[in-house]
């Protein structure tokens, strides 16, 4: 302490002396005097960084972890602030050091925590890579129905993390950004809804699976766009049925299979902004190329496309089929798995009616791979649920699990 208080005092010294001498031969500055004054200035100078610089390295050498002792702790003081505002935000808003391999780091996490991660085809590509298993809403709740893990990491959006708490009330369910909501499902408030089943109680409800725990509740049978034809031709043409929340998907069905169910009249953003117009002057620029659609698309578009099947049925078309080039009709993060299983072939993303050259579902892609490495990090944010709510809304979903195993789907 001696050898840094020393230096300290004669610096200062120093530049007293100096000032005092400057300030007293101002007259002289420019000649003789200053010359010297500008020596004891830079001496004074040296002598007091020299004397802070040891205390200084030592007190960041306190404040700097060893990479050993970090374990993937960053930013470890705004953790507890962003747990606090979780509810806000929708995630973890923390910083990660841009050193860390967040695929490497999100495997151990797995590994360590006995964690599985489940994406749905519209995640970005990173997402997609890192996932366990990637599907469509069917085979995700087949495989968050089966799974053995003690953590459920849902890259997906609300709902599906729901299906999953719902399947699984003793795992924990993490979900990466609770904001991550869905269109359709916001089209279909339980209680809006439970007042239009009230006024037609000879129905049977057949809900899609985009829809809120609230909604799974008021069901008979839960639907996927992989299933929802099948199961409605399983039941009796007698049987008069309300089909919510989609009344595109409702209506398509409704024309396959000759019934007329009444609909709900929800809707998906993504697939309802879909252009004919840009489509078909797709199809003119590109007229060996066929066009693949989602359901939830509206009739006109419907009406264009060459295939009509959910994100895995557009998938295994897309594979099967002789043709090189495809006009994709759903949200485009199915098109990095089509180029990983048909690298040799085309797709193009179909446009919407706006400015943008393709269609993605803003929902989906909140989700990204620092929200999911943070999720799994610090186990949050949760998906949590009342257990009366669970078992009602468990009772549409265990049906159409078993019909779909019914029907080898």
């Amino acid at each position: 302490m001696l050898v840094i208080f020393v230096p300290q005092v004669f610096g200062y010294a120093i530049a007293v002396v100096a000032t005092a001498v400057l300030q007293s031969h101002k007259r002289f500055a420019a000649g003789a005097v200053a010359p010297l004054i500008s020596s004891l200035v830079v001496v004074a100078t040296y002598l007091l960084f020299a004397a802070e610089a040891p205390e200084a390295e030592e007190r960041h050498a306190r404040e700097r972890p060893d990479d050993g002792d970090r374990k993937r702790e960053f930013r470890p003081c705004n953790i507890d602030i962003a747990r606090q505002k979780i509810n806000d935000t929708g995630f973890l808003d923390v910083d990660i050091d841009v050193s860390v391999d967040l695929f490497r780091e999100i495997e151990k996490l797995k590994k360590e925590k006995n964690a599985v991660v489940l994406a749905h085809y519209y995640q970005e590509p990173d997402i997609q890579d890192v996932a366990d298993f990637i599907g469509d809403s069917l085979g995700l709740a087949q495989k968050a129905a089966e799974t053995d893990a003690d953590i459920i990491v849902f890259a997906g959006v609300h709902f599906m993390a729901e299906t999953a708490k719902i399947l699984n009330p003793g795992k924990k369910v993490l979900l990466p950004d609770l904001k991550a909501g869905c269109s359709l499902s916001d089209s279909a408030p339980p209680e809006l809804f439970k007042l239009f089943k009230e006024k037609h109680p000879d129905h049977l409800v057949i809900t899609y699976i985009n829809c809120s725990a609230g909604m799974k509740a008021l069901s008979d049978i839960i639907c996927t766009s992989s299933n929802a034809q099948r199961i409605v031709e399983s039941l009796p043409k007698e049987q008069p049925i309300i089909f919510a929340p989609d009344r595109n998907l409702g209506a398509y069905i409704n024309k396959q299979s000759g019934r007329n169910m009444l609909l709900w009249n929800g809707a998906c953003m993504v697939h309802e902004i879909f252009s004919l117009e840009k489509i078909t002057k797709l199809k003119i620029r590109h007229p060996n190329a066929k066009v693949i659609a989602h359901p939830e698309c509206e009739a006109p578009v419907l009406a264009v496309a060459d295939y009509i099947g959910s994100t895995t049925g557009l998938l295994k078309y897309a594979q099967s089929n002789a043709a090189q080039e495809f006009i994709v009709v759903t949200e485009t993060g199915i098109l990095h798995q089509m180029q990983k299983s048909s690298p040799g072939k085309t797709f193009i993303p179909a446009p919407p009616n706006n400015s943008c050259a393709c269609n993605d579902c803003p929902h989906m892609k909140l989700n990204t791979l620092e929200k999911l490495y943070l999720c799994m990090e610090y186990e949050l944010p949760e998906i949590t649920m009342d257990e009366a709510l669970r078992i009602a809304a468990k009772r549409p979903i265990d049906k159409m699990l078993e019909l779909s195993a019914n029907f080898g789907l």
